[in-house]
């Protein structure tokens, strides 16, 4: 019964597709181009399986990327430096169990070598309060609230301070030790691009 928290493996993205698009109003649907983009540039894009079967999964970007959602660049107008939390999603049999709290779990142990803090927003529609209940017992408040162009939705926007990030920085600088634990995900778009001739 334990749960594996990993990078998404290419075969699994109808599956988080079908995921996503049955977790309800509260996560913003997907069509198969966005979840091969994520899976092509998302700097963090990660599984949580229980028992072997797809129990959720995680989509976060940095500061610097190109993500083109409005409540992220929302934090970037008012932030220089933090890691966004695009989406979380766990499987409606799961929700309960620990499979959220493995994912921000891992997902912070990867930010905070890197940024300062986490960022997410959760949307003020139906039935939010286990939401917010969720993200405020891991740290999170809401420093505003955006309303998303277009789709007219409200949304909590919440950060956690990362207190590890300082320390990190201090001792390691941008020379991270080569861990597999510590690795960023290759993307399609990090990857090294084979170049000239092939030696024989």
């Amino acid at each position: 019964m334990s749960i594996v928290v990993r990078d998404v493996l290419e075969h699994e993205l109808d599956s988080v597709l079908a995921l996503n698009n049955a977790a309800g109003p509260a996560i913003l649907p997907l069509d198969a181009a966005r979840v091969r983009h994520f899976y092509d540039s998302a700097e963090y894009f990660r599984v949580a399986l229980r028992d072997d079967t797809l129990a959720g999964f995680m989509i976060g970007v940095g500061s610097g990327s190109e993500h083109d959602s409005s409540n992220f660049r929302w934090f970037r107008e008012r932030h220089a430096d933090f890691f966004y939390i695009d989406r979380i999603v766990v499987a409606s049999r799961r929700r309960g169990g620990g499979v959220g709290r493995a994912l921000y779990a891992d997902a912070q142990s990867y930010a905070e070598l890197r940024y300062p803090q986490m960022a997410c927003e959760v949307f003020l529609e139906g039935d939010h309060d286990p939401a917010l209940l969720f993200h405020g017992s891991f740290g999170f408040r809401e420093i505003g609230q955006h309303v998303m162009p277009g789709a007219g939705m409200r949304a909590a926007m919440l950060m956690k301070p990362l207190c590890s990030h300082a320390w990190v920085r201090e001792t390691y600088g941008d020379s991270l030790p080569d861990e597999p634990w510590v690795r960023a995900r290759q993307t399609i778009a990090a990857r090294p691009r084979l170049t000239g001739t092939r030696s024989r």
